[in-house]
């Protein structure tokens, strides 16, 4: 400003909010709190001129009423930054064009990088920086200006000296906004809260826009520059790669994200004609497949002339007894126990007894068979038969946790309306001890009969069902989503389910078979029990829970007894990846060798985890595992086993589906690495006797290839029904005997309750037919309707533990419309804080959803049940009882 004619008064100006917003100048009056008032910086210095640019794009001269960037054009300023061309002819090379296009002069400007417009008589008015600006839904802010809006509210009492960063950060294609600011080391979490809400309101009517997350950090905390002031990029930095420890935090993503995508609405369902019609144009085939057809395959399979395994086992005790059918391993790796033939044969004999003389037993009572994986559980099992009892196999409580594991057996005991309790002597004390009493009523308990001590006559005769679809046995599991369901197994499925395994397996008594499986429901519990006794082989037992003392047990098992097949749960394979991860040289000098395993296949009851497979078949791959040994079976309920590799047959395909248009119930196949690709590998080959199809869950129509839709099986080893069903009695009698609503409306179905699709691949089966691949997305009780769309947990999980270093592990569920997310902390409890808005971004960037709670826990708060599922019901019913206990809990407003 001259000096010679000081008694001119500066020019202000009261600009209002809004429109500086738009970028342009409005006047207002200064009653209203939405204003900025400014006073100019004095005029052009002499022999320089100054014009103002558009912020963005060309630099474009602005109109007298906008804000731009101001530009000078001087002989006393810099010319370039030393050895930096490229900014070099951004910053100082600046040649301003008129509305026509055209320079205003041939001087090149110098961008000073302050925002402003040159008022009236030539004075010069700066309203901020560019560095400052914010674009938010095409609306520009000015960091100061926030800054200055959250200093007002209670200035000094409540923010340390201060100090207050405003940035934004990109989510979901647009800027969002963020206030970090220091908190008085004497504030309370009172105080912090009453701030931060005054602080929203404040900005949300000054400025009208939403804050997207504010943070508060203990005093002295945040980065600083040379002069003392905020480093902001380094805050930023801090802030996205979750290291800025807040004290505390709030987002408010409900308010200000408004650019989601449109619900998806329903539309009304094609009719039946149109889908076969549709399906015909488009060149589509119906999605329908099958393992070989169990009638034709010809092979030597003696036990096939018999009904029943029972009859089986006594056939085997009198042609082959000496032959060893199964060998249990203790965690040392050496042999604890073992059965031949005709030693199984002569315990059951002995159990059979003592069910009929001392348990005074009827045929047709059930029996529950509570026992540790070993051998004692597979010679009571034969026993139940020879006495013509039913036998459902339970999970013996846990010594260190009866208070929890105990009122699962008594509720199977109860449901599984079980007449008698058979067990070890050891077992029978635990249940009788005084935590048990504790635990459930011991009073109503049937009799417990002690197999440890044994009668030593053997039976007057063996029984012998009379008709092969009466029950053999009861098969109980507890679903992930809490539910205890019961299915009963006819004698007539129990063999054509262990001919299907023994031919796609080629198992005969000269193979060796290693297991590692828990044995009591499922798959697990038919290669355990029921398959050596069918086939012939050597089962090599191995309780997974031997593995928690010694994690190389299994392998090394495998490797020493030169195993071409095993079986194992995703338990035990992390189990192994995390255990031995470092250790594969060692296990190499002791000798471990996995070159002769042929198939290694995982026991599951979901989709495929790739990442597990794939890394545990990189860890041992130096160990000699071919990495196309490992693949993964599918059963469900209805279906104890659809799928499993097998020895024969192409090797399982990985396809990349897009997970957008699988949210809408379509399969789109796309390129590996494509954004928002989900990888799914094939669940194994169909099993001999089963034929799938992919139906419509809503209308039961079938669909074409590479559809989503329910996979439905017909097989003659279905189960042939719920026992009960504890938590929903009504549960649809459907399950069992559906039929589609049209096409083959003969064959009844029984329908899994899992998503998927087939794909017809260009690779030949066993049979030289094309082969049909099946892949499985996910359960459909756990799948989750938001906006519209079907979501399954999984794959948010998946996102939200790859978003910070220090999550281990993640399980979601919704609440009243709410998702939450609970994340497991391993590190200090200072970074809690630190996920909430990482957890936040990233299910909005790649699943489009607004997170409602985020729980941080500690490590191990989310139960998972023995196949290593999640159990996300259990959780959510821990969270709404306020039982988790959590390190922190974060409500997105």
């Amino acid at each position: 400003r001259p000096t010679d004619d000081s008694n001119q008064p500066p020019g202000r100006g009261v600009l209002s909010m809004h429109g500086l917003t738009y970028g342009v100048i409005r006047v207002d009056s200064e009653e209203k709190l939405s204003v900025l008032t400014v006073q100019d910086v004095g005029l052009v210095m002499p022999g320089a001129i100054m014009c103002s640019v558009k912020p963005d794009g060309i630099p474009q001269l602005c109109k007298t009423d906008e804000i731009g960037e101001l530009c000078v054009c001087a002989i006393a300023t810099g010319t370039s930054y030393y050895g930096l061309s490229g900014m070099t002819k951004n910053t100082f090379e600046v040649f301003p064009m008129t509305s026509s296009g055209g320079p205003i002069t041939e001087y090149p400007f110098i961008r000073t990088g302050l925002l402003g417009f040159i008022g009236p008589g030539g004075l010069v008015f700066v309203i901020g920086k560019m560095d400052g600006l914010m674009v938010v839904s095409g609306r520009r802010h000015n960091a100061d200006d926030i800054v200055a809006t959250a200093l007002a509210v209670e200035p000094m009492k409540f923010v340390y000296r201060g100090r207050i960063a405003v940035f934004s950060v990109s989510v979901l294609h647009d800027e969002r906004i963020v206030i970090v600011a220091e908190q008085r080391p004497d504030s309370t979490e009172e105080d912090s809260f009453q701030w931060m809400s005054r602080v929203l309101q404040a900005i949300d009517s000054i400025h009208q826009v939403g804050v997207y997350c504010l943070a508060l950090v203990p005093a002295n905390t945040l980065p600083k520059t040379p002069l003392g002031g905020i480093h902001l990029s380094e805050t930023k930095q801090l802030f996205l790669e979750g290291s800025l420890h807040p004290c505390n935090v709030l987002m408010c993503p409900h308010t200000c994200v408004t650019n989601l995508p449109k619900p998806r609405q329903k539309q009304p369902e094609i009719g039946p004609a149109s889908v076969m019609v549709g399906n015909l144009v488009s060149g589509k085939r119906i999605a329908q497949a099958s393992g070989r057809d169990l009638g034709q395959i010809e092979d030597n399979d003696q036990a096939r002339k018999f009904l029943f395994l029972s009859e089986v086992l006594q056939w085997r005790a009198q042609t082959t007894p000496d032959h060893v059918l199964y060998t249990l391993l203790n965690c040392r790796g050496t042999i604890a126990n073992s059965l031949t033939c005709v030693q199984l044969h002569k315990r059951a004999e002995k159990i059979a007894v003592m069910l009929m003389e001392r348990g005074h037993l009827q045929d047709g009572d059930h029996v529950a068979l509570v026992y540790p994986p070993g051998i004692d559980l597979i010679a009571a099992f034969y026993g139940c038969l020879y006495a013509g009892c039913v036998p459902i196999t339970v999970r013996p409580p846990h010594p260190q946790n009866i208070a929890t594991t105990l009122p699962t057996v008594k509720m199977i005991v109860e449901v599984s309306r079980s007449a008698c309790l058979m067990t070890t002597q050891l077992i029978c004390k635990l249940l009788r001890s005084r935590e048990a009493a504790a635990a459930v009523d011991v009073r109503t308990w049937p009799p417990v009969l002690d197999t440890d001590d044994l009668p030593k006559k053997r039976p007057a005769q063996i029984y012998k069902p009379s008709n092969p679809e009466t029950l053999a046995y009861l098969d109980f599991s507890v679903s992930t989503t809490g539910m205890l369901a019961g299915v009963k197994m006819s004698h007539a499925a129990t063999s054509a389910f262990c001919r299907s395994i023994k031919l796609q397996c080629e198992l005969y008594p000269s193979r060796e078979v290693a297991i590692c499986l828990d044995p009591y429901c499922g798959l697990g519990f038919v290669l355990w029990c029921l398959c050596s006794v069918y086939s012939g082989h050597q089962s090599i037992l191995i309780p997974p829970s031997e593995l928690e003392t010694n994690p190389a047990l299994w392998l090394l098992a495998v490797s020493q007894y030169k195993v071409r097949d095993t079986f194992c749960s995703y338990s035990v394979m992390e189990l192994c990846t995390k255990g031995l991860g470092s250790q594969t040289e060692s296990l190499k000098a002791r000798g471990l060798d996995l070159s002769r395993v042929r198939t290694c296949v995982v026991v599951a009851e979901e989709r495929p985890r790739i990442a597990l497979t794939q890394s545990f078949s990189k860890l041992f791959k130096d160990l000699g595992l071919h990495p196309r040994a490992v693949s993964t079976s599918l059963g469900c309920r209805v279906n104890l086993a659809i799928c499993l590799q097998g020895t024969s047959g192409p090797d399982p395909t990985t396809v990349y589906v897009d997970m957008r248009a699988l949210r809408h119930d379509r399969v789109r196949l796309v390129e590996r690495g494509s954004p928002h690709s989900l990888p799914l590998m094939e669940s194994g080959k169909i099993l001999p006797g089963v034929r799938i199809i992919i139906a419509n869950p809503e209308t039961k129509g079938p669909l074409g290839d590479s559809h989503l839709g329910e996979i439905w099986v017909h097989s003659t080893h279905n189960a042939s029904g719920y026992f009960t069903i504890y938590g929903d009695e009504s549960l649809q009698s459907d399950h069992f005997n559906s039929r589609l609503s049209f096409g083959d409306t003969q064959t009844i179905w029984a329908r899994t309750g899992y998503l998927g699709f087939l794909r017809r691949t260009e690779l030949t089966d066993a049979n030289g037919e094309r082969h049909d691949a099946l892949y499985v997305v996910g359960a459909l009780d756990e799948a989750m309707e938001l906006r519209g769309m079907r979501y399954h947990p999984i794959d948010i999980e998946t996102s939200v533990i790859r978003a910070h270093k220090s999550i281990t592990e993640c399980a979601v569920f919704t609440w009243t419309n709410l998702l939450v997310v609970v994340v497991e902390l391993d590190g200090s409890e200072q970074e809690a804080l630190d996920l909430v808005p990482l957890v936040t971004n990233v299910v909005l960037e790649e699943h489009y959803l607004i997170v409602g709670v985020v729980v941080v826990v500690d490590i191990g708060v989310i139960p998972i049940n023995s196949r290593g599922e999640k159990q996300r019901m259990h959780l959510r019913d821990g969270f709404l009882a306020d039982q988790l206990d959590p390190i922190y809990v974060a409500y997105n407003m």
